[in-house]
């Protein structure tokens, strides 16, 4: 039974420096993206420490155990007996590396597995791909305004609409539950995936219409969390928990950058979107 939902945004490539729509070419983080999801990791893990314990307590053989000479063995037992041990967490990732690497930041340090799924891919951004917004506005003027307008001028294109993405998304989170419904234990969920997919997703799943694209931007590595309640006809009702949350640090840190430590000379830095620009 999975009573809790969160649904994690992937961190910073190098296409996510000059605003180039990534879509579903499969790009790898960038060294501050890594360190982004470092940071998100850590924080995700200490707030879900008892999913290690739960791992452990549910396979014995993740405990370390001493050599032959030791007084006594580990005891797994322990793990076994405490609350942490009647919860579960599943981690799922989109299957590009982007996400995947965002995932295996979170779940390696709590020793869980990550299972990657297709249906959590990316807004496919059609012809697009692979362009910036200048390089958008120079090939097609008033296809590009009307895309910012939210009038769907992208369709010409073969740009998968918001509609489309928010109700594939949709369907793969109940589609998930569904596949665990018969499993009493309280679940967790873990999606790790993309900031158009979540947006959409989250906003059809709360009953808003994402063509109007009520949410707006979900930052590199930022979390949101929903509490699914199920319906006698088999449906779900959506609370949203959590909006675009991040680590600590991301307050007080230039987040989209990272540490001077980690830039070399000559780095390109990300900058904002005008507010007209920003989705």
């Amino acid at each position: 039974m999975i009573d809790e939902v969160i649904l994690l945004r992937h961190g910073r490539t190098s296409y996510n420096v000059v605003h180039r729509l990534q879509g579903q070419i499969d790009v790898p983080l960038d060294i501050i993206g890594q360190w982004q999801v470092d940071q998100t990791g850590l924080e995700l893990a200490k707030r879900y420490y008892w999913a290690k314990v739960s791992n452990v307590a549910g396979k014995p053989e993740l405990l370390p155990q001493p050599g032959p000479e030791a007084a006594e063995q580990s005891d797994v037992s322990e793990y076994q007996k405490v609350p942490a041990a009647k919860h579960n967490m599943k981690v799922i990732s989109s299957d590009l590396f982007r996400a995947a690497q965002t995932a295996h930041a979170f779940a390696d340090i709590l020793g869980l597995p990550v299972t990657l799924d297709k249906r959590l891919r990316e807004r496919s951004f059609g012809q697009w791909e692979g362009m910036t917004r200048p390089e958008i506005k120079a090939l097609d003027a008033e296809a590009y305004r009307s895309w910012r307008a939210h009038q769907g001028g992208e369709a010409k294109y073969d740009v998968e609409s918001r509609t489309d993405v928010g109700a594939r998304g949709a369907k793969a989170v109940c589609e998930l539950l569904n596949e665990n419904a018969q499993d009493d234990t309280p679940t967790t969920l873990m999606l790790v995936s993309h900031g158009s997919f979540i947006a959409a997703t989250v906003e059809t799943l709360l009953g808003m219409d994402p063509e109007i694209d009520e949410l707006g931007n979900i930052p590199n590595a930022y979390w949101t969390t929903l509490k699914p309640s199920a319906q006698a006809d088999g449906s779900y009702n959506w609370t949203l928990a959590e909006f675009n949350r991040g680590p600590a640090i991301s307050t007080i840190a230039d987040w989209s950058n990272g540490p001077e430590d980690l830039r070399y000379p000559g780095m390109k830095l990300m900058e904002p979107l005008p507010v007209t620009e920003t989705v």
